[in-house]
This record gives C-alpha cells, sequence and structure tokens, in this order.
C-alpha cells in the first residue's frame, strides 16, 4: 500500500497509548508481546479497494526483530532480596566485602532465566529460557534490590516461570520478582523462599507465575517443570538431611527418647506397629541409637525443610528463642533456687500469689545476650541484685482471684475453657468399664442411679434425666486406668482412672454431680474407687476439691496430649507433607492449602525437642509423667478419626447436638448455651462457604475430580502414608466429588486453623492461674489409704502438697505464656489475602465475602458476650469466650484465630 493509503488509514483508527507504528497485514497474524493488530472496515475513499483491512501496531516498548516479521519486547527484571542475619548477604551490610560482595561488584551473582509456557511449534519441544545475570542496584529498609535487562521474542509466547541460579557462597532469600514493561501489565512471582548456591544445589529454583493450573490445564512448556519440581521435594527417603534441604518425607516418631544419654531416657517408637500406632512426622534420618537400634539419635538439629523455618520476625521476637531461653536458661535458675528440695511445693496459696505480685527471685541469668528482650514478659531485671520472674496476672485470677473454687466455673469451663473438646452426652446407664474385668476390678461404676437421684431431686429423676438428655460426662476412666500401676512406680506423682458427671439445669448451666477416681487392683491390693459429690460439710468439701484437683490433672493431661497436640499439632504434619509432595504448587488446591501449613513443621520439631521428648516440659510436669506419649497414642488408636475431626461430626460424635435441618447451621445443640459450639458453628459455616466458593470455580464436576492425578495422590498419602496405621480404615472419606474435596479440606483448614486456636490461646488465661488447672497430682486422695489425720485440721496445706511443686508450676506458667503468645507477624484467617488468590476475579470476591462474614463473627461474639441470659459466657468474675474471635493484636490476648498451627 501506498504512504498516502496508510497514512488515510491512520486517521480512522484509535492509536493506543503506547502505539509506536502501525503497518498492514496481507494475512493474519498472532498477536504477541510489544505487537498487536486487529481488523476494521476502512472509510468511504478506501472502500472500493478494502472491503476489510487488518492493521498491526507495534508498542512503544517494543523493540524491532530483524526480518520485520517478528517484535520483540525490552522487559526489566527487578528481585527483591531479604537482608539476613547469618545468611546471605550478611557481609553486604556497611562497607565490607566479601566474596558475595565481589560477585555482585562483578555482576555474576544472579543468573536469571525466563521461561514460556509454550512449546516450539517447530521442535515440539520446550522453547530454550532467555537467560541474564542481574546486578545489585540498590539497598533499603533490610532489601537489596537486584535488576536485569530482558528481550523477549514476539513469538516467545506466555511467560510461565523464571528459574534462579544462586552464585553466591552463602543462601539468600528470594521475597519477589517482577517482570516489567510487558504489553499487558507486569507479572509478579512471590517467591517467598530461601535459594541454596548452586555450588550446594545445582539445580535451578523453578517460581511459577501467580496463574493456578489443575494438572490436565499446565501449559505444555510448564508440564516437566511443574513434574521435576514435585520429585526433588520429595527426595529419595535416603541420607540424613541438611538444613538447607527441601525435603518433605515421612518417618515414624523414634526420636522421644534418648538412651544414648541415660538408660531410663528411653521411649517406645510411636508409629508404625500395632501395639503404637500414629500418625506420621518430618524425616530426618539422623544416625541410629546405639542403644536402641530401633531408636534416632536426638544430636544436631531437629530437620524441617527449609521454607518451613520461622521467618526472621518471628523468630527474633520471641517464639523459639523465647521457648528455648525458658528452658534453657530461666529454669535451670529456677531449679537453682529451688536446689535444695525440686520437689517442694508451695507452702501458702500468698505464695502462689506473689508470683504476680512480687515475683520470685533468681540468679542473674548468664549469657543473657538478648535473652533479657525476649523473656521480658517474664523476667525483670532489679539493677545489679537478683534478676526476679515475675507473671503477668492471668484474665482469671485478674477477674476472681476465687473464681477456681467455684463449682459453677469448674462446670462453666468444661464448655468455655481451654478444653470445650471432652464433654459428651450420657448414652449408657447405668455407667460401665469395657476393660477387662480380671485385670481391672469389677467394670460397674460406682456413680449409682440413687445417688445421682439425690443430686438432682429438686429437678427431676435419673429416668427423666435420660430420657431429656440432662446429663453428661467426661470420661477419662478406660483411657487412665491401664496406666495407673505404671505412673504410681515413679516418684511424685499419681493417677486414678477418673469420671466427671453434670446435669444441665432449666437455666442452661452445668451442675456438677459426681467425680469417680478408681485404682485398679494393684501390689497386692484389690481395686478402690470411690465417688465424690460437691458438700457443704466440711470433711466432705475438702474431699471435693482434692477429688476435682485430681480430675482436672487428668483434664489438663488429656487436653494437650489429645485435644492439642494429638488433634491439632500431630495430625496435621502428614497434611502438610503430603501437600508439598503431590500437590504442585502450581495447584490451586496446594494454594488454598498453604497459608494452614505456616509454621507447623517447625513448631512441633521444636516440640519434639523440648516438650514432648524425654523428661521434657510435659513428663516432668503432667500426670502422666514418662506415659505421656504412650497415651497420646492409645487415644488416636481409640479415639482419632478423621471424619469426626469437622466440628458439625465432633458435635454430634459426643451426642452434644443432633441434625435438624430447621436449625441454623443445621444443627440442634442439646446444650444450647455452649459458647464453644455457638461460635464455633459460625466459624465453620464461613469457612465451609469459602471453601466451596473456591473448589467449585475449578471443579465443575465430579470427573475433574476423579480424574486430577495430583489430587488423589494427595489424598491416597494422607490415608496411606502420613497415617499409615490407620489406612484400612473403613471411614475414610472417598474423593470422588467437588462435595467430598469441600468436605475434606474444610476439615483439614478447621483443625489447622480454629480447633487449634480453641485449645491453645486461652492456655495463659485459664491455666496461668495454676489452681484453676493443675496439671499434675502428685500424692493420692487422703481417704484412699488413710494412714494419718492432721490433713483434716490443715486441708489446705495438703491440697498444697498434691497441686504441682514450685518448680513444676513455674515451668509451666512460663511456657502456657509462651504459647498463648501471638506474633508480630501472624496471618489472621480472612485478613490475610494469599496473592494467587487475586488472580481469579471470582476467588478475590469470595475471599472478600469470606473477610466480611468472619468481621461479622467479630460482631456476633462481641453481641453474645454482653447477654446476660447467656451464662456460660459471662457474669461478674467471669472471663467472657472470646478465643474464637477470628483477628487479634500481637501477644497474650486470649482471641484470635490464625490459619495455621503457628506456635
Amino acid at each position: 500500500m501506498a504512504t498516502q493509503n496508510l497514512d488515510m488509514l491512520k486517521t480512522q483508527i484509535h492509536r493506543p497509548d503506547n502505539a509506536r507504528t502501525f503497518f498492514l497485514l496481507n494475512k493474519p497474524c498472532i498477536p504477541s508481546h510489544g505487537f498487536a493488530s486487529f481488523s476494521f472496515r476502512p472509510g468511504p475513499q478506501l472502500q472500493k479497494k478494502y472491503r476489510n483491512v487488518r492493521a498491526g501496531y507495534v508498542l512503544e516498548n517494543a523493540k524491532a526483530v530483524a526480518g520485520g516479521t517478528r517484535v520483540s519486547t525490552s522487559v526489566k527484571a527487578t528481585v527483591t532480596v531479604k537482608l539476613s542475619d547469618g545468611g546471605c548477604f550478611y557481609n553486604l551490610v556497611g562497607l565490607s566485602h566479601g566474596p558475595d560482595d565481589i560477585l555482585d561488584l562483578l555482576g555474576k551473582s544472579l543468573l536469571l532465566e525466563i521461561v514460556s509456557a509454550e512449546l516450539d511449534p517447530k521442535t515440539g519441544l520446550e522453547k530454550k529460557p532467555i537467560s541474564r545475570y542481574a546486578r545489585r542496584t540498590g539497598q533499603k529498609d533490610g532489601e537489596v534490590i537486584y535488576e536485569s535487562e530482558f528481550v523477549i521474542p514476539g513469538d516467545f509466547g506466555e511467560i510461565g516461570a523464571v528459574l534462579v541460579e544462586n552464585e553466591h557462597k552463602n543462601e539468600m532469600y528470594l521475597k519477589h520478582i517482577v517482570l516489567n514493561g510487558l504489553p499487558n501489565g507486569p507479572i509478579e512471582f512471590n517467591c517467598d523462599s530461601w535459594v541454596e548456591p548452586k555450588f550446594d544445589k545445582p539445580e535451578k529454583r523453578v517460581f511459577f507465575t501467580f496463574k493456578s493450573y489443575l494438572p490436565s490445564q499446565t501449559p505444555r512448556g510448564l508440564k516437566s517443570l511443574r513434574e521435576k519440581d514435585l520429585v526433588s521435594l520429595r527426595g529419595n527417603g535416603k541420607g540424613e538431611r541438611k538444613t538447607s534441604d527441601r525435603i518433605y518425607d515421612y518417618d515414624v516418631y523414634n526420636d522421644l527418647g534418648d538412651p544414648d544419654s541415660k538408660p531410663e531416657l528411653a521411649r517406645p517408637v510411636l508409629g508404625g506397629s500395632k501395639k503404637y500406632p500414629y500418625p506420621r512426622r518430618c524425616r530426618t534420618g539422623r544416625p541410629r541409637s546405639k542403644i536402641d537400634p530401633l531408636s534416632e539419635t536426638r544430636s544436631g538439629t531437629f530437620y524441617v525443610p527449609r521454607d518451613e523455618e520461622f521467618s526472621e520476625v518471628k523468630q527474633n521476637s520471641f517464639i523459639t528463642k523465647t521457648a528455648e531461653s525458658v528452658l534453657d536458661a530461666l529454669l535451670p535458675s529456677l531449679e537453682a533456687v529451688l536446689l535444695d528440695d525440686p520437689g517442694l511445693g508451695f507452702q501458702h496459696f500468698s505464695d502462689i500469689d506473689q508470683l504476680y505480685n512480687q515475683g520470685m527471685p533468681i540468679p542473674k541469668l548468664k549469657n543473657q545476650g538478648p535473652l533479657q528482650s525476649l523473656v521480658l514478659r517474664l523476667v525483670k531485671a532489679v539493677e545489679d541484685a537478683d534478676d526476679v520472674v515475675k507473671f503477668e496476672t492471668p484474665a482469671m485470677f485478674h477477674k476472681d482471684k476465687f473464681s477456681w473454687l467455684r463449682d459453677e466455673e469448674f462446670s462453666r469451663q468444661t464448655l468455655a475453657g481451654v478444653n470445650p473438646y471432652s464433654i459428651k452426652l450420657v448414652t449408657e446407664w447405668p455407667l460401665k468399664s469395657k476393660l477387662d474385668p480380671d485385670v481391672y476390678g469389677p467394670p460397674e461404676s460406682a456413680i449409682t442411679t440413687e445417688l445421682v437421684g439425690r443430686e438432682i431431686k429438686d429437678f427431676m429423676t435419673v429416668d427423666k434425666a435420660l430420657e431429656q438428655k440432662k446429663l453428661f460426662i467426661i470420661d477419662y476412666h478406660d483411657l487412665l486406668l491401664p496406666f495407673v500401676s505404671k505412673v504410681r512406680r515413679i516418684k511424685g506423682t499419681t493417677l486414678y482412672g477418673s469420671r466427671a458427671l453434670f446435669f444441665l439445669t432449666p437455666d442452661g448451666t452445668l451442675k456438677p454431680l459426681a467425680i469417680e477416681l478408681t485404682r485398679p487392683p494393684m501390689d497386692g491390693k484389690p481395686q478402690w474407687n470411690k465417688v465424690f459429690t460437691p458438700s457443704s460439710e466440711a470433711t466432705g468439701l475438702w474431699l471435693w476439691r482434692f477429688a476435682k484437683a485430681h480430675f482436672l490433672a487428668h483434664d489438663s493431661g488429656y487436653h494437650e496430649l489429645v485435644s492439642h497436640w494429638l488433634r491439632t499439632h500431630c495430625a496435621t504434619e502428614p497434611y502438610i507433607i503430603a501437600t508439598n509432595r503431590q500437590l504442585s504448587v502450581m495447584h490451586p488446591i496446594y494454594r488454598l492449602l498453604h497459608p494452614h501449613c505456616r509454621y507447623t513443621m517447625k513448631i512441633n520439631a521444636l516440640a519434639r525437642q523440648v516438650l514432648i521428648s524425654a523428661d521434657g516440659v510435659i513428663e516432668s510436669s503432667f500426670s502422666p509423667s514418662k506415659y505421656s506419649m504412650e497415651l497420646s497414642s492409645v487415644a488416636y488408636d481409640q479415639q482419632w478419626r478423621f471424619d469426626r475431626e469437622a466440628l458439625p461430626a465432633d458435635l454430634i460424635n459426643r451426642g452434644i447436638a443432633i441434625e435438624d435441618p430447621t436449625a441454623p447451621h443445621g444443627l440442634k445443640l442439646l446444650i444450647a448455651d455452649y459458647p464453644f459450639a455457638n461460635d464455633g458453628l459460625v466459624l465453620w459455616d464461613a469457612l465451609k462457604q469459602w471453601v466451596a466458593d473456591y473448589v467449585n470455580y475449578y471443579y465443575k464436576n465430579a470427573s475433574m475430580v476423579q480424574s486430577d492425578p495430583e489430587l488423589q495422590a494427595w489424598w491416597t498419602e494422607i490415608r496411606t502414608k502420613g497415617h499409615e496405621d490407620k489406612k484400612d480404615e473403613p471411614w475414610w472419606p472417598v474423593l470422588k466429588t467437588p462435595e467430598d474435596l469441600i468436605g475434606i479440606i474444610t476439615t483439614i483448614v478447621w483443625v489447622a486453623s480454629a480447633h487449634h486456636s480453641a485449645v491453645n490461646f486461652g492456655q495463659y488465661a485459664f491455666a496461668g492461674y495454676f489452681p484453676n488447672r493443675p496439671t499434675i497430682a502428685r500424692i493420692n486422695m487422703p481417704c484412699e489409704d488413710p494412714t494419718k489425720e492432721e490433713w483434716k485440721q490443715y486441708p489446705d496445706s495438703e491440697l498444697l502438697v498434691c497441686f504441682p511443686s514450685e518448680i513444676q508450676a513455674t515451668k509451666v506458667m512460663a511456657i502456657l505464656d509462651v504459647l498463648s503468645n501471638h506474633s508480630p507477624d501472624e496471618e489472621y484467617l480472612g485478613k490475610h489475602m494469599e496473592p494467587t488468590w487475586g488472580e481469579e476475579p471470582a476467588i478475590r470476591k469470595a475471599f472478600e465475602r469470606f473477610s466480611e462474614r468472619l468481621k461479622e463473627l467479630e460482631k456476633i461474639i462481641n453481641a453474645r458476650n454482653k447477654d446476660n441470659s447467656l451464662k456460660n459466657r459471662g457474669g461478674a468474675g467471669v472471663v467472657p469466650y472470646e478465643v474464637l474471635k477470628p483477628f487479634s493484636k500481637q501477644g497474650v490476648t486470649g482471641e484470635g484465630v490464625p490459619y495455621s498451627i503457628s506456635i
């Protein structure tokens, strides 16, 4: 076409703001980055010659390629790397010049390769990536910026990934990469990952775009990278894992004991046997014990995959170092003070009060460094004198220091306390043990119809109470009784099989009726069991308080070992391992689950290191003592079922709720004022709707679920590897439809978020004043084998002897303070949206609806706590139930639901 005709065309078409050159096309052309084309009908002057015309234009940021048939685009890559103490770039601060600085000066420190999502149409193979080194261009606010210029050919196709090679000698924490200059806007890669030096890990790291793909929808140019990345994360199951590894694999719990250190620290392997079934943990591959070849040594690091480590914000705030400082620095100092008698109990109740008012002097902490600021909540410096351990006043003690004595509060906390998962409906009467009577004695309970009748005679008969479903129970009898004789051989502790029975009164509160304590036949003595009831008579009143102390110690142990550790931390780790092994980071379900996996493997490794290990905090301060983890294994064997971990299923299983389509949430609660269930069901529904919106966007029908190889491998591995000891159970849900997937995922994210928050973040509020929830009972009931009568004259002194010792109490209080704490970098449910979710408008809108529902839940909880008719939520001196309020500020707040088990 003549130049004048082209000029005429320019007057007839709209010129894009970034258009540089127009030209006419003789045939259709595929648009590319930097080039576009369109059809238009020419004006009257040209219609005789051209009925329809197709024109093309080159964008301002495009560069011509020889031949004139293709157009390339200039793209600028900006890489943000976080400065890290002790990691990469430690030498970049200031004027020092290490080997990494020299590489930066030479511009040869960071290699980027841009990967096309398309195959080469001529060869059918992957297109060659475009490689460039990135140069360091600046440093600001703890971050280093690298930049690089790329020229993207016009036929390169859609960009699908970036490969990164770290040429430094140290690892680097890569935050994100942004490609600017593309016609459709920038492309961002949210890395948030450690990249090892190529000298240690020669394979290049791959980072994909925000776009999520099911396996069948993966662009052909990315299929191989997708598969290779998953293979690299699985490892080969051999060798000892190094700190820098990103390998996810399974192993049994064979590192809780330390027989090479002391023979008495040997512990059985949990998992892999019928005797001790258990979920799996992350494999570390450490050497085997010399004493016990089945066990792994505890030497070296407690490996977790590199990206599972705490962020520096969390690391430096309180979680890791505070926990370790409490155990490694604070507790030895406390023990030094109490060295004359480590079993010494508190002499007076006023001595307990002084822990909050005046504190306990201890020798000045040695080699503190940052410890002083890290344990500031607990340790107060006193000029040149000794330090003082002074605990923050727990919410319950602050509200009413005597509330722990009231039976109403004892009952209320079964519904709105730190362990709301144990109470259930009485469905069989009379109560009867299922244990072997030849070993454990007569199975009949001492809680008789006559005894219960006397306690509820002002309300109704026992038959009516059973018929109207008014009797509820917390029953640890059969779980604990097999451990009694073993635990009692350990100095400084005791144990019973126990039950506590409650009656639902007309005002919606629970009235405690009885506590039964049982000792099996042992040491030539027959079975001993006795029922204790509330009493106004002096001796009966104190015996009731002793019985409550024993039962609460059992409840504390069950809460920590089963409701908390087993059902959240322990059961969730296999989900995280399988998610990383079987779901590509491109998979939409991986991206849905990813925030629910944050920090869990690290906190679990720390638990194995200092909390649940032989002679750790749990064994040394809780009633089951050295048999604590064995008890957890028995509970897993007898009680844990995935299909009952969903909140509605759990409530129905415990007889607390019945299905009712006309009721809110489809359930009718038998205890209408059940704060945990009331708030939890609102949160459950919001979670399920969010998951449903997300899943239904990607899976339109059952065939898409069934034909997804990554998804099916993920669910298979959770069942057959992560929970291998229960792989043949018939109750595992099938995964065939989107509805199946919604149920499975909602259960997993409920456990990781709301369930964990319900049993964790109220710990210091309720157990920080330990008489309310003692973790151990150190002596038998005074009436079991009475040898002295002076306890009747000084029953409070005897109760203090029964309570935890000074070192046990302060140790647990310090740990609970740490565990109840929210980190400054916490990510709360519904508050933070993953960048990948925002890529799809429908998902973004679904998340915004989810977030709004959680904000509404905050208002609902606030209104419920102000409703005087809900007696289990408030009242004079009562701590309101706020633990399921979704959001929180940092610190010990007693509220807030993080996405994940992050502490």
